[in-house]
């Protein structure tokens, strides 16, 4: 299916050393604020209080917000957990206040709200614990962006492997960037979004690199940039309305999906945007000053084909 169709191919190559010169100094300015703001990280990884609450009626989930805010607590994390009559309230650390005091302090002000309030459990997260998935969870990033290489240069060839993982890291220190810039909380479901947008940006890196292949079979005279070119046009019409579709559910979370999925959607969000910028105008122009040629990616038998098909 095709919304458009361009007569001539774009020269997106001609632009490379632009392109991938902004997501340097992109790339540059996120690991700039990771090292001098750090990331904001919620409760999953620092530790803190879990209170499970319930309601005999569903649960005004901005009301809880309200209230617990009111105490001055802030990156406090509310959701409904299992029924809509019951919330889940995770509470940051307060050194000054043992658990008990401060899920007492938390109950009396919800039971200002709502008399009709019970605990159902109060548990302490420990920050060992927190600590834990954090180390988990730079080792699934770590592991997911091995596989990647693998599976790149088992189907297409090391440069593109190479240049596909660069891409995608460079989509992942953007999205870790703003979080680190804006002190958006950095929790466990904005651990997943990015682990979400490393496989996203890396299926568009695929569809690319398998149009370049095929490229290289059939244009047989062509240039490498202009291949590449070609590539990346053809397949033009199949990224706009991927993207567009995607953004457009992923749009409709980040405003309407409430608080509890706002960060996830929001870090899906800059890796969409990122992830379409970075699979054509980083990953593109990195295969090719690696030198991916032809003679990369055909087999045997297809240059036996070719040089028995010379005069």
């Amino acid at each position: 299916m095709e919304i458009f169709k361009f007569k001539k191919d774009i020269p997106f190559m001609s632009y490379g050393r632009l392109t991938t010169s902004i997501s340097l100094i992109t790339f540059l300015l996120a690991i700039f604020f990771l090292a001098h703001r750090g990331l904001n990280l919620g409760v999953d990884f620092t530790g803190g209080t879990l209170m499970e609450v319930s309601y005999p009626h569903a649960a005004n989930l901005e009301e809880v917000r309200e209230a617990v805010a009111s105490i001055g607590l802030k990156d406090v994390t509310v959701q409904n957990f299992g029924t809509s009559r019951d919330v889940l309230i995770r509470l940051p650390l307060r050194p000054e206040l043992s658990i008990s005091k401060l899920s007492e302090q938390v109950l009396k002000t919800l039971e200002a709200k709502d008399a009709s309030v019970k605990v159902n459990r109060v548990e302490s997260v420990g920050a060992q614990v927190g600590q834990e998935l954090y180390e988990n969870g730079a080792l699934a990033l770590l592991l997911v962006s091995i596989g990647i290489m693998a599976y790149l240069a088992l189907r297409f060839e090391w440069r593109f492997a190479v240049a596909a993982v660069i891409a995608n890291m460079h989509d992942v220190v953007i999205i870790l960037g703003f979080f680190a810039f804006f002190q958006w909380e950095f929790n466990l479901t904005v651990l997943a979004a990015i682990l979400a947008v490393l496989g996203y940006s890396v299926n568009e890196s695929v569809v690319v690199f398998d149009r370049v292949r095929e490229n290289f079979r059939k244009m047989r005279k062509a240039s490498v940039p202009d291949v590449i070119n070609n590539a990346i046009t053809a397949t033009m019409s199949r990224t706009v309305i991927t993207h567009a579709m995607t953004q457009t559910m992923v749009c409709s979370m980040l405003f309407f999906g409430g608080e509890v999925l706002h960060n996830f959607s929001l870090a899906l969000t800059i890796g969409i945007l990122f992830g379409i910028y970075s699979s054509v105008l980083v990953a593109s122009p990195v295969a090719m000053w690696l030198g991916v040629s032809r003679a990369n990616l055909i087999s045997g038998s297809e240059k036996k084909e070719t040089v028995d098909a010379l005069p």
